[in-house]
């Protein structure tokens, strides 16, 4: 191990934290969250157990904050946009994630979400949303926890919907099929289900990590496959932890795989409705001075 490495290994930096919480929702029913900017440790210690040869641990800066969806898209919000439904599990209802949508379906979806708010008022016009890159996803499912889970280090059936499918971890306890979203406790960001339920496509190309640090990682510029992150409802444990990565060609659909949407700050609107004040996140510290770059006027 080079000495660079030795260094930020014994201080992982953390993001800001903070005790004030901003959201808005959109015309869908889309919750976003504010995500500050900040620095962690992406990738898995060497002795996290499971971890995979892909994992290596590097330092990554944010420098920008974002608006994060709270829960993967669901049936409903897929429906609202696109006019159908691929979900195999439909009989779960409007509020259980969409599946079974490539990260080429994904791209279509965006493109006509962008397209609709483009006809919006003037004061919700100029939204942007994308998918995480998968340096965004990493940092907002730790929430400044450098645990392989939000919760701790070992996995635990009670806190998320994995293990019953290929896997028989979770048996006879989680369902064996996607559950609505929310239905577990949140991260200290109050993102849900970023373990489990179902795993969720990234913007990245695939690709091995930098061996030091970065700032505002996009990932490789090239690749076959595009990233996957947080395990799903039929696999093990080990594929729900934070560093867990996974990959697939952007045309492969699946009945664990969905995904959740990302907003650039500036592009949203805030009002009274949209506004949801402040909120303990358990000793978790974001004033509103650090809230950097937070737009709160209408655009």
């Amino acid at each position: 191990m080079d000495k660079i490495q030795q260094e930020e290994k014994a201080e992982p930096a953390q993001p800001q934290r903070s005790s004030g919480e901003k959201k808005f929702t959109n015309s869908i029913g889309m919750e976003f969250v504010y995500i500050p900017p900040g620095s962690f440790m992406m990738g898995s210690p060497e002795n996290e157990p499971d971890r995979d040869d892909d994992e290596k641990q590097h330092k990554v800066t944010l420098t920008k904050g974002f608006y994060m969806q709270t829960t993967e898209v669901t049936q409903g919000q897929w429906k609202a946009v696109m006019g159908n439904n691929p979900s195999r599990f439909k009989d779960c209802g409007d509020n259980c994630p969409v599946e079974n949508v490539s990260w080429d379906d994904v791209q279509k979806f965006i493109e006509k979400l962008n397209l609709d708010s483009a006809r919006l008022p003037a004061g919700e016009r100029s939204r942007t949303y994308r998918l995480p890159t998968e340096a965004e996803w990493e940092y907002a499912a730790r929430a400044g926890i450098t645990t392989a889970y939000f919760w701790g280090d070992r996995a635990d059936c009670s806190k998320a919907n994995y293990g019953n499918g290929f896997s028989d971890e979770c048996k006879g306890k989680n369902p064996g099929k996607t559950v609505k979203v929310a239905s577990f406790s949140p991260n200290a960001f109050g993102l849900y289900d970023m373990h489990g339920n179902v795993w969720e496509w990234c913007q990245d190309w695939y690709g091995d990590y930098p061996s030091g640090s970065v700032t505002d990682p996009m990932g490789t510029d090239r690749g076959s496959d595009r990233v996957e992150r947080g395990g799903g409802w039929s696999l093990n444990a080990r594929d729900c932890r934070s560093a867990a990565r996974y990959r697939n060609s952007p045309d492969v659909r699946d009945d664990d795989l969905g995904f959740r949407l990302v907003l650039p700050v500036g592009q949203q609107r805030l009002s009274e409705s949209g506004f949801s004040g402040f909120k303990d996140w358990g000793g978790f510290v974001f004033s509103l001075s650090n809230l950097q770059g937070l737009c709160l006027s209408s655009m």
